[in-house]
Formats: C-alpha cells, structure tokens, sequence
C-alpha cells in the first residue's frame, strides 16, 4: 500500500533574539529556529521532515509572519499540527508560535514560490534607553532627519547592481535586485522601514538601513546614494544595522 505524503504549509512568528538564525545546524542543541522545529516534529509526530523557508533570517533577526512548508507521511488536521506545536514551544520555552497551517499541494515551496519578501526595520530615536523594546529594535540617541532618509530612499527603489549592499560573505550568484517599495514612517520616536522585493542580498536590508541612518545623521548628503550604488563597493555604504531591529514581515505568494 502506497504510503499517504501530506504537504503542509505554515505561518510562524519568532523572536530571534536568543537563537542562532533560523538555519539548522549539524548539531540539533544549537539553539536556531529550524532546529527547534525539527525537534518539535518529532517529538510529537515522530518524523524528520525535510523544511523549506520563505527566507532565512540571521542570528537576532525576528519574524511576524514567516512561511515554511515541510511533508508528513500521515494526514493530520491543521488544528493538531498548530496546538501540537505550540504546545511544545510554550512547554519548552521557545519564543516561536505557529499563526496558521494548511494542507497545500505537493508542489508548494515556500522559497521558490515566493512572488515579493517584505522586511520591517525598526528604529527607535530617543535619548532615554530602551527597556520593552531593548532587544527588538535598534536605538538611536541622535535625532534623524526621517525626510531625508525618505528621500534618500527613493534613489534606492528599482534595479540596481546592490554590491555595496551585500555582505563580503554572500553567495549569490548575481547582485542584481529589484527593490519594489521603501516605505519610512516616523510615530513618535518610532521609525519604521519597510523595505519589499522578490529577493535580497544577506545583510542588504540592513545595510541599506545603516546607510539610511547615516543619511538621517546629516553624516551622507542624500545625493551620496548614488555614489554609493556605482561604487558597487560595500566599504562605501554605511554600517550594518543590528539584527535587532529587523524582522520578517510576510511573503506574498
């Protein structure tokens, strides 16, 4: 008797901030995200499933809404995969929470299928120091000039050579994007980029906002941007922001 393969497709939401990227690792005690759902798996369903992800994240790096997908060779109901998980999570001390699972065809991948990936980076600008917030955010005592960084910005949406955005480590074959949106957004001493495209460099949204800042600082003139992309050179473009401030936001499909 042919053995039943269900494909299940999941929206998870993490904090990153005690975990080693999302990646699993050889050795399945370091603390990652996919190596805390493998264990969950199969700790309750008693199987190793192979998992695919919408889009890695980095050591520190948080998600709202990040789409996975993985094959189990019985047909639960999602209910059970969501409270089986969350169970496990909660008992265990996880920062990870199943949002949503549904029973997709098997030709479902959560990388391959992706039509646009969305990041958040989240600043906030205040003298006093950050408690709530502390590691889920990058915090900023100088004022920033938000209208420059958004006009900066707008140099940056479109189809660039992102070389000067990419980290020195980055295995892609071409470093060729197309950035769809750059949204910024100031709410007290909240500011908020929202940065989408099909695909990233590692570390290019970070850059891209490090560069920002330093725009916002009054330390680049928004012009320099341009200089900055034909130098296709990452020691011309600003720091790489720290990896609390970014999450995960969605990927459409």
């Amino acid at each position: 008797m042919e053995q039943l393969i269900q494909r299940y497709r999941l929206e998870i939401e993490y904090d990153g901030t005690n975990y080693h990227g999302f990646q699993k690792q050889n050795n399945l005690n370091i603390p990652t995200i996919e190596n805390s759902l493998l264990k969950a798996i199969n700790n309750i369903f008693n199987q190793d499933p192979i998992i695919t992800v919408s889009g890695r994240t980095d050591a520190g790096v948080h998600a709202l809404l990040q789409t996975i997908n993985f094959d189990l060779n019985k047909n639960y109901f999602p209910y059970q995969i969501i409270s089986g998980l969350n169970h496990y999570f909660r008992t265990n001390n996880h920062n990870i929470s199943i949002i949503k699972c549904q029973k997709v065809n098997d030709d479902f991948n959560a990388r391959l299928d992706a039509k646009m990936r969305h990041y958040r980076y989240i600043i906030i600008n205040r003298n006093s120091p950050l408690t709530i917030d502390k590691y889920r955010a990058w915090h900023i005592t100088k004022q920033l000039n938000v209208q420059d960084m958004i006009q900066a910005s707008k140099i940056l949406i479109g189809t660039h050579d992102f070389s000067s955005f990419r980290d020195a480590d980055c295995q892609a074959n071409s470093p060729i994007r197309t950035i769809n949106k750059i949204f910024i957004d100031k709410i007290d001493s909240k500011i908020l980029i929202e940065v989408s495209a099909k695909s990233f460099l590692h570390h290019m949204v970070r850059n891209i906002v490090g560069t920002l800042v330093y725009v916002g600082t009054g330390r680049y003139q928004v012009d320099f941007i341009k200089d900055i992309l034909s130098a296709k050179n990452r020691n011309r473009s600003g720091p790489n922001a720290p990896a609390c401030g970014l999450y995960f936001l969605k990927t459409d499909y």
